[in-house]
């Protein structure tokens, strides 16, 4: 069963455990996608960062360790997701899920009019797990020094 959400601020002493929380759960893309992985770039005090200029929200467990993370940024006239991850003792439990309801909500207080998130080429379940979701494709982009896509932008309409 899922818990409720929480945001979380700059200094939060969690944010470290979120930090690790996206390590674990972004372990899998290891050797699966080129280039690596910006979770390999990620410090705490980027997440620090984050949680001040946009949003950090974790699904706690009972003892307020991070479950499920997601990071939102306002870039209009979308909401950005970033750095969706569920831990993977907390799998299809609705974790996700509740934080693209929580982002949904976010945008719509915020009068922005779609969710947007990128996900890689090569990971194939995460698209077909946001098309379920509602998920759009919009784009293909490629990261510097490339000459093919490497990232699918997927959009969704909040409504």
């Amino acid at each position: 069963m899922r818990s409720g959400t929480e945001r979380l601020r700059p200094g939060d002493p969690r944010l470290g455990a979120v930090l690790d929380l996206i390590r674990d759960a972004f372990g899998f893309m290891e050797g699966r996608i080129d280039p690596p992985s910006s979770m390999h770039r990620l410090s705490r005090a980027d997440i620090d960062r984050q949680a001040g200029e946009g949003e950090v929200w974790i699904s706690p467990d009972a003892a307020a360790a991070p479950l499920a993370c997601v990071f939102l940024t306002p870039r209009p006239p979308a909401l950005h997701i970033g750095k969706l991850a569920v831990a993977r003792s907390a799998r299809r439990q609705g974790h996700g899920t509740a934080l693209i309801d929580l982002a949904a909500q976010r945008a719509k207080g915020q009068g922005l009019d779609f969710l947007e998130l990128q996900t890689r080429i090569e990971l194939v379940e995460n698209h077909a797990t946001f098309r379920a979701m509602g998920f759009d494709d919009i784009d293909r982009s490629a990261h510097p020094g490339y000459d093919r896509p490497t990232s699918i932008t997927f959009r969704k309409p909040v409504r």
